[in-house]
């Protein structure tokens, strides 16, 4: 059967009806579907995992502090934040408006342009940070358990250029 003849809404209803293996999926279709379900249905576990792992936070708050810790040199903007994401401006400053409601960050107007605001941490986020930081060890050795390096650097570099291809895609759009 040709890559474009299946309809991966039906099959994807079907494997979510009958509990198929993910073995059973790479027999039952091209790889490429196969791969692109299985990506969304790990990051809908991994949300889920994550919103039930914090108390004080969603996975997706504790993703946007995550990448906040990526600017050594100076605090981020909400585009910034965005880019490095992968997600829209609007998405970020709702997760940001949680977070500064909650007291773990805070914004500052940028000393050099006044249109732009500047993202910070907050004593409280330090606190919480230390507070999860041997259960998040927990967690990724339980997450990585029986993979290699060299396993997770080629995941690493196979998902990168997909995003490389969707960024592409963003721009052709």
């Amino acid at each position: 059967m040709e890559f474009y003849e299946f309809d991966i809404y039906n099959i994807m209803q079907y494997i979510a009806y009958m509990q198929i293996t993910n073995d059973q999926i790479l027999g039952m279709m091209p790889p490429q579907f196969g791969l692109f379900g299985l990506l969304f249905a790990f990051m809908n576990r991994l949300q889920a995992a994550g919103d039930s792992f914090y108390e004080e936070i969603t996975c997706k708050q504790w993703f946007l502090l995550a990448c906040m810790n990526l600017y050594s040199k100076e605090a981020p903007t909400a585009n910034e934040l965005a880019e490095t994401m992968g997600c829209s401006r609007q998405n970020v400053k709702e997760i940001l408006n949680a977070l500064v409601k909650k007291e773990i960050l805070v914004l500052k107007q940028d000393d050099n342009d006044k249109r732009k605001q500047r993202i910070y941490f907050t004593s409280k986020q330090k606190k919480l940070a230390k507070k999860y930081q041997n259960k998040e060890m927990d967690f990724l050795k339980l997450l990585y358990e029986g993979i290699s390096d060299d396993e997770i650097r080629s995941v690493f570099k196979i998902i990168s250029k997909m995003e490389k291809n969707l960024m592409e895609i963003e721009v052709a759009s």
